[in-house]
């Protein structure tokens, strides 16, 4: 049979789903197996997953496998144009990145090409839950206004056939050129199959795909092997790659895998990074590397690690290296420090803009939480606001991006006193942005609660006798996340806090910027107050703009 052949007995092009590559078989999933014909139903079938196995009589060509990969991306486009429409929801943010409908996770490819910023993001768009990701793509002039632009990348090809993973952007003068991870799915023990791979646009909007670039593992590293991130390193290019390391002992650790390029398509492996850390988690996700003032920083998630609250006992965790780089591509890493402190941050990416600065955003949320309110609106999950990053007295300080100020409207002062009649306020929104300072109780706790209706809010609090910053959420909407997050305060200094929410969001700045907690935080429609509480009587003075 030839291509035309097997498509027809198969129940035509528009009942393919997927086209799998193992050697030189060729595993294609139906829609419908009830409409194969009688050529096709002599062929291996597996019922379970509604696979036919075809080994042609001449291994196919590449033009062949790219035409599976256009029909099925055909079918795929069908399929979207039932869930493009944005659904009403309270919780919906009015100035934060969300899908329209699905699951949203990793931002992907932030980068500046040819006058615009561009920024992907992994998105499941027929349901809240992690299945077979695609790239959606947002375009922006200014950082605030972000404009839809057609879905970027589709898994339709045999090489990311179960979801186009996370990755980076690369911007040349021709082009603008897209690396991620490929992830593929074999059988029903679900065997993983990951490669490296690239696509590419002249006009920044529709893709090419070119395949895999690096098609092969790394030497003992498991298919967990993903989020390609693309650094120059004098006259060459580095590939980093977060990777499992599995040891002759069968220990997994985390690591980094290094490969180096001339011409951004002929990759050679060069090392694994990450050995001073020996075993720091099971895996590392999303690596960032780039420089801040004089100081060479790196960015993981690392999963498995230890936390010391009894508090944080899920797996996922997110923090900064001080590194080092050769002209060798020796990869030095130290000093590991927590990037965010909340509950929902992860997989950030970094770009840098033409002025020179730094801007970072992250995932609000987590690998293995899907269990929210926003989820009954058929949406879930959004990036956090836009961070502008710096590197002061030895540390990564975050700060809402300078652009989001055009976000304010009129400035609000307000006066909040413990113990007395003014001791809340009304913001009238649940899009705000508050700016006060709250001073170090000599003992006790001093509470500032927001997003509050009475029964439903947050709490920020300070406390005074286990010297520690507190955000706790439990008496907010349940989600299937933890509900309390702590944050060590030794030097019992009084507390200078920048507060950004966004209907059910909220990103806590402290001193700064210094410290970052961020946290999905689901409330009815009017708790749109603050309070300030205290052990002892208090008063305190702030600036609020409500946003959007």
């Amino acid at each position: 049979m030839i291509l035309t052949d097997i498509l027809a007995a198969c129940g035509g092009p528009n009942n393919l789903l997927r086209a799998l590559r193992v050697d030189q078989q060729v595993i294609l999933e139906l829609k419908d197996p009830a409409l194969r014909s009688d050529l096709a139903r002599v062929l291996p079938f597996h019922s379970k997953l509604n696979q036919v196995l075809w080994t042609p009589e001449t291994p196919l060509s590449k033009a062949d496998w790219a035409q599976f990969g256009r029909i099925i991306e055909h079918n795929q486009r069908l399929q979207l144009a039932d869930v493009s429409e944005t659904t009403p929801s309270q919780h919906r943010p009015l100035w934060h990145i969300a899908p329209p409908q699905g699951l949203l996770n990793d931002p992907n490819g932030f980068i500046f090409h040819n006058g615009k910023y561009h920024l992907f993001y992994q998105l499941y768009p027929f349901a809240c839950e992690h299945k077979d990701k695609y790239w959606a793509h947002v375009t922006s002039t200014d950082l605030v206004n972000w404009q839809s632009q057609p879905m970027a990348l589709f898994p339709s090809d045999w090489f990311d056939s179960h979801g186009v993973f996370s990755g980076h952007a690369v911007s040349t003068e021709e082009e603008l050129m897209l690396f991620y991870t490929g992830n593929v799915r074999i059988g029903e023990q679900r065997e993983r199959i990951t490669t490296q791979c690239l696509a590419s646009s002249k006009d920044g909007i529709h893709f090419t795909k070119h395949g895999p670039v690096i098609d092969s593992l790394p030497p003992l590293v498991t298919p967990h092997c993903r989020d390609p991130k693309l650094v120059r390193n004098g006259d060459h290019w580095l590939m980093l790659l977060g990777a499992q390391q599995e040891t002759d002992k069968g220990q997994q650790l985390g690591r980094l895998a290094l490969y180096r390029s001339d011409d951004l398509r002929q990759w050679e492996f060069i090392s694994l990074a990450g050995d001073e850390f020996n075993n720091f988690g099971y895996m590392w996700e999303c690596p960032d590397l780039f420089e801040l003032g004089d100081q060479l920083i790196g960015i993981i998630c690392p999963q498995g690690i230890d936390d010391q609250s009894e508090f944080h006992n899920i797996p996922h965790h997110n923090g900064y290296f001080k590194a080092s780089l050769n002209a060798n591509d020796q990869l030095g890493l130290s000093d590991f420090r927590t990037l965010d402190y909340g509950f929902d941050f992860y997989a950030p990416q970094s770009t840098e803009t033409p002025d020179g600065r730094r801007l970072m955003i992250g995932w609000m949320g987590l690998p293995d939480e899907i269990n929210q309110p926003s989820v009954e609106d058929k949406w879930l999950h959004q990036l956090t606001c836009l961070r502008e990053l710096s590197w002061q007295n030895n540390t990564l300080y975050q700060q809402p991006a300078r652009e989001l100020q055009q976000l304010r409207g009129e400035k609000q002062r307000f006066n909040l006193a413990s113990h007395t009649e003014n001791s809340s306020l009304d913001l009238g929104s649940k899009s705000f942005e508050l700016q006060t300072t709250l001073p170090w109780p000599v003992s006790g706790q001093t509470t500032l609660r927001v997003i509050d209706n009475g029964s439903e809010y947050c709490d920020i609090i300070l406390d005074a006798d286990k010297l520690q910053i507190r955000l706790d959420r439990s008496n907010a909407q349940p989600t299937d996340g933890e509900t309390i997050r702590e944050l060590p305060w030794p030097n019992q200094q009084d507390v200078e806090l920048q507060l950004l929410t966004d209907h059910s969001s909220l990103e806590l700045f402290i001193n700064q910027g210094e410290f970052v907690m961020t946290a999905r935080v689901f409330t009815a429609a009017d708790a749109t107050a603050i309070r300030l509480l205290s052990d002892e009587p208090i008063c305190i003075d702030g600036t609020s703009w409500l946003l959007g």
